[in-house]
């Protein structure tokens, strides 16, 4: 299909018509790689539709410019092949055999060329006796120089002729100023410059490729993309087609990462033919990817100002380069064919000088750390303090692969200089390196920082900084600790000795060290009693001026926790105090601290918990990422469902399972199970499951956060047989860990209701009354308001009271779904009656105001109406429009970035402010995560 060269056409028409008159022209065709010369050669003929023509045609090519008169043979030879109205010759072999005649056919090679050039006058007159002659020539300039000179020879001898000579020349090439070419070139008595195609022009060529018109906004990123050229165009749609992706929005991203392979190699055949000076400069611009400063690239490219200036006008006129102060190519395809031509050295080479050239001229520590990736290593005395440098900045936006990148280079670069620093320094440093990587890749790869950690520990030369070595391994938060980590921080231990003759920096290790090991017991009932027993002596206000008197708290606390060997009073305030003290920022997932937010989740102090999720959010705004960002998520998520906000609690949550790919770790497992329990959401706690069977956690504490939810979920099913026996063993396995505190791990409440749905109301009732012995123990509000509703739920009539009971204890907890619930149950129960009535109203608006919709229901069938849920998650598309308006993108910004028109933003945006209750965008930063 040939668009938008009319002009052209109209042109060539013009020619022949003068050329019947005996009026002879040369056309020259020029333009940039891929603006569609060679297909206009190609479709002339059919298209001038001009009377009689004979057609003569060649085809230049790189590969046979050494081939003498190849040009000239195509021209003879393509009469043998076809033309176009030859009525004066019998047939296309007469042709041919008449043309080679008149060039001197079956002479020697001297004899030959001089026949050709003094031929062409005879060759014209004999062809053009009776009809036009139509002479095209394509990519001009890889003609032969017998071939050319034969042209030249011919394009002084048209006067008279009938005949029109159309050469197409390809700009930018650097056998475009031969002298030959340019002596033909100097002929034509016009030039045409094919222009790039419009956007109307493209939006045919869609609508030609999938037989339907595109999208707007589908054809406005491939023009956007192509610049118009078609070359660039039509491997883009055809390649989109062979993927069969429609001409839609939602695939205009697809468009921009496309790498069309065939354009690929188009592109480095291309390159591989320009001068030497073009390849560098084009060299130099892929190692700089497209963004260096012009000196800095000219210097790479091993340039002068006069060199550098001629190499860059020729890549533009190829069509490669993009405009702009700022050497770039016009599509990531072409960087890909430069590197296509260049060898693994070539591009080793480019980068390694690129990260001298930038680091001699003063650039950013990043800018020079990213070409020190790519290239040698230099085993220069800069580069490790550079790459350190580097690997601090990126941990600071919260890129901590990309930090890990850089640190293991500068290992690497370590190595290479170590000669020089002598043996003892050279392996310190590099164990200081190895544990500086460490502490970055725990956020990521766990297990690799701690065998890098093991590795680093040796070479340190004193207990102390092996001790604070050993630190950095991540603590695993209610989960298994590796053989190796617990030998490493046992052996750190035994070598510090007791804390309580120690002082300084040497007795903080030695807290951290005792916490992370009596942590390593948690799932042992003597280790649990010996550390209840170890926080008594440290009395009623327990010292928390230090990091390691905090940590030291915290594990204590979380023993006493999961025994309930405090009341949650206590326990609340001993954790509250703990997190006051505690900056904002230090504590993230990698020491025990977060263990406080379970001690608070379970004394049901969530107000706590926000207030340092906010502080802890703020401070890392956009950069919670890794197993920290995984934590902060998720205990938002915890807090959201708490107070009854479910829309915003299932945000939070699938935003820590997106954070999640280095698994999940043990507590935020506890975390997100207890958020799915606590919404219902069966979608989401399949998520989690799945999750959870990918990552596979050995832990007794996810082993039953998500054995309580997946029983829910087979409850939910209708499998209650199957549920009841996962809690019943949920339970066996906590009771054999000392672990009591049910409002971690709810396996009795649940229980219960599946014991009385199979009619086993003995069992029922033996649990109602343990869960209930428990819940008191412990103080809880919400805990003891749930027994006291599922005893009265098992009492029938007589349970009234209870459920009254219980409500007046709920009243003075902040877990709102669990008062609804209870309201609604005692309305059933009471029957018709003011009482009743008001007790399901009020359990109905609880309901519907903490997102659940089932109670909602229940509480609209006993009052003989319909009762339809107030909220709803968000969609896919609203979570992805709602993230950019938090990053502070505007409506139009949104569009461009996701391909979307800017009306399928605002309706995003007006569905999501209906469903999470809120008036506009300015209230969305506070429902959503940052």
């Amino acid at each position: 299909m040939l668009l938008e060269r009319d002009t052209e056409l109209a042109c060539v028409r013009t020619a022949l018509a003068d050329a019947h008159a005996g009026i002879p022209s040369v056309l020259l065709l020029t333009g940039p790689l891929g603006i569609g010369r060679t297909a206009l050669l190609l479709r002339l003929p059919e298209l001038v539709g001009y009377g009689e023509v004979r057609v003569l045609r060649a085809n230049a090519a790189a590969a046979e410019t050494d081939f003498a008169f190849g040009a000239v043979r195509q021209l003879l030879d393509s009469l043998a092949v076809g033309t176009l109205h030859s009525p004066d010759i019998a047939t296309h072999e007469e042709a041919h055999d008449a043309m080679y005649d008149t060039a001197g056919h079956g002479m020697t090679a001297e004899s030959l060329s001089e026949a050709i050039l003094q031929g062409p006058h005879t060759l014209l007159a004999d062809l053009g006796s009776s009809a036009g002659l139509l002479i095209l020539v394509d990519d001009l300039q890889w003609a032969d120089a017998p071939s050319l000179r034969w042209l030249a020879h011919l394009t002084k001898r048209l006067r008279g002729q009938r005949v029109v000579l159309v050469c197409a020349l390809r700009d930018g090439d650097r056998r475009s100023g031969h002298p030959l070419v340019r002596e033909i070139a100097d002929t034509a008595s016009r030039t045409l410059r094919l222009a790039p195609l419009s956007p109307a022009a493209t939006r045919a060529l869609i609508r030609e490729r999938w037989g339907v018109p595109g999208h707007e906004e589908y054809a406005r990123t491939c023009h956007g993309v192509s610049g118009g050229n078609p070359l660039i165009l039509t491997s883009v749609l055809r390649d989109m087609a062979r993927q069969g992706l429609a001409p839609v929005p939602e695939h205009c991203a697809r468009i921009r990462a496309l790498r069309p392979p065939e354009l690929r190699e188009r592109l480095t055949a291309a390159l591989r033919t320009q001068p030497r000076a073009v390849r560098e400069l084009a060299a130099a611009i892929v190692a700089f990817g497209g963004h260096g400063d012009p000196g800095l690239v000219a210097r790479l490219a091993g340039l002068d100002d006069s060199g550098f200036a001629a190499a860059r006008r020729a890549l533009g006129e190829t069509g490669l380069l993009a405009g702009g102060r700022t050497p770039g190519f016009v599509h990531p395809v072409v960087q890909d064919a430069v590197v296509a031509s260049l060898s693994a050295a070539e591009r080793e080479r480019g980068h390694t000088a690129a990260a001298d050239l930038l680091y001699g001229s003063g650039r950013s520590a990043e800018e020079v750390a990213d070409h020190l990736l790519a290239g040698a290593v230099l085993g220069r005395p800069w580069t490790v303090p550079l790459l350190r440098s580097a690997a601090g900045d990126a941990v600071r936006r919260g890129e901590s692969e990309t930090a890990a990148r850089y640190l293991r280079r500068a290992v690497l670069e370590h190595r290479a200089g170590r000669c020089a620093e002598g043996g003892g320094a050279a392996e310190r440093g590099g164990a200081r390196l190895l544990v500086e990587l460490a502490t970055v890749e725990r956020e990521f790869d766990t297990e690799t920082a701690e065998r890098h950690i093991a590795r680093a520990i040796p070479l340190l030369t004193t207990p102390g900084d092996r001790a604070v070595a050993a630190l950095r391994i991540p603590p695993a938060l209610l989960g298994v600790v590796s053989r190796r980590a617990g030998d490493l921080l046992r052996a750190a231990a035994g070598e510090l000795g007791p804390a309580d003759r120690l002082a300084g920096g040497a007795r903080e290790s030695a807290l951290r060290l005792e916490a992370r090991l009596r942590h390593h017991g948690h799932e042992n009932p003597a280790e649990l009693a010996s550390a209840v027993a170890r926080l008594r002596t440290l009395g009623a206000e327990p010292p928390l001026d230090t990091v390691a008197e905090r940590e030291l708290a915290v594990v204590l606390l979380c023993s006493a926790t999961l025994t309930g060997g405090v009341p949650a009073a206590d326990a609340a305030r001993l954790a509250g105090r703990v997190l006051e003290r505690e900056p904002a920022g230090s504590a993230g997932a990698h020491t025990v601290l977060p263990l406080a937010v379970i001690t608070l989740f379970a004394a049901e102090s969530v107000g706590t918990v926000g207030s340092w999720l906010a502080v802890e959010q703020q401070t890392r705004r956009q950069n919670a990422t890794g197993a920290a960002g995984v934590f902060l998520f998720a205990g938002w998520a915890l807090v959201l469902a708490a107070q009854g906000r479910p829309t915003q609690a299932r945000e939070y949550a699938e935003r820590a399972l997106d954070l999640a790919d280095t698994g999940l770790r043990e507590i935020s497992t506890v975390v997100l199970c207890s958020v799915a329990l606590e919404l219902r959401d069966p979608a989401l706690s399949e998520r989690i499951l799945s999750r959870a069977r990918e990552d596979r956690p050995a832990g007794l504490a996810s082993t039953a956060a998500l054995q309580i939810l997946r029983a829910s979920v087979d409850a939910q099913r209708g499998l209650w047989a199957a549920a009841l026996d996962t809690l019943l063993a949920c339970g066996r396995g906590l009771d054999g860990s000392g672990w009591r505190n049910s409002s971690l791990f709810p396996w009795r409440p649940h229980a219960i209701g599946l014991h009385q749905r199979l009619g086993d109301t003995g069992a029922a009732l033996g649990l109602a009354e343990e869960e209930y012995a428990w819940a008191v123990r412990w103080g809880a509000p919400a805990g003891i308001g749930r027994a006291l509703r599922l005893r009265g739920r098992l009492q029938g009539a007589r349970g009234v009271g209870l459920l009254r009971e219980a409500v007046d204890v709920l009243r003075n907890s902040s877990y709102e779904l669990e008062l609804a619930r209870t309201l609604v149950l005692l309305g059933q129960r009471l029957g018709p009656g003011a009482e009743a009535e008001a007790a399901l109203r009020e359990g109905g608006a609880l309901a519907a105001s903490c997102g659940a919709p089932w109670l909602v229901e229940r509480a609209g069938q006993v009052l003989g109406r319909a009762a339809a849920p107030r909220t709803a998650p968000l969609t896919r598309g609203e979570r992805r429009v709602t993230a950019l308006v938090n990053r502070g993108l505007s409506n139009q910004e949104i569009a461009g970035e996701l391909g979307v028109s800017s009306r399928a933003v605002e309706k995003h945006l007006t569905n999501s402010y209906r469903k999470l209750g809120i008036s506009g965008r300015h209230e969305l930063a506070e429902a959503l995560p940052q």
